[in-house]
């Protein structure tokens, strides 16, 4: 399935895009986090195990359970980011 991935505030200037579009079969956030750590570098640098990374799919806040739907969209960003 596709989903949409945006990135925001410091993650998007570390990984170096606002947002990509992917193909995955992860069943749900938790699986789709592990994928992109898989990708190493600059990924595995911003959504390593411990790191306070909020989730958002299709704009509603979520968790490492929240299942993955296709054609959702899912935005990784800090716990505070600025206006």
């Amino acid at each position: 399935m596709k989903i949409q991935l945006r990135y925001f505030a410091s993650l998007r200037e570390t990984i170096g895009v606002g947002s990509e579009t992917i193909d995955t079969s992860a069943a749900d956030v938790a699986a789709l986090r592990q994928l992109l750590i898989a990708r190493g570098g600059a990924h595995a640098q911003c959504l390593a195990p411990g790191l306070p990374v909020r989730v958002a799919v299709n704009q509603v806040m979520a968790n490492d359970k929240t299942a993955l739907v296709g054609d959702c969209e899912v935005a990784f960003f800090p716990p505070v980011t600025g206006g």
